[in-house]
């Protein structure tokens, strides 16, 4: 489910970038949505000593984080 969210999302913004070609839009979106992960993963830390948890947890964590970061590269390279 996140692959095809993340997928959505890339499809979406790679249409505004190619209908606004003087800013890359794809990457302020994905930007976000990275920035936004980040603020997500620093609340559940603070507020949760043992965050996160299991070895699953971390794995998911750093996969889904992971996912966010490259497709905000991805857009940046593709927008540039």
């Amino acid at each position: 489910m996140l692959l095809s969210t993340l997928a959505t999302i890339t499809a979406f913004a790679q249409e505004v970038v190619e209908e606004e070609e003087s800013e890359p839009v794809a990457f302020y979106i994905l930007g976000g949505v990275a920035a936004g992960w980040a603020i997500v993963l620093f609340l559940i830390g603070m507020s949760r000593p043992k965050f996160p948890g299991s070895a699953a947890a971390q794995a998911a964590a750093t996969l889904i984080s992971f996912l966010v970061v490259a497709a905000a590269m991805a857009s940046a390279v593709l927008s540039s």
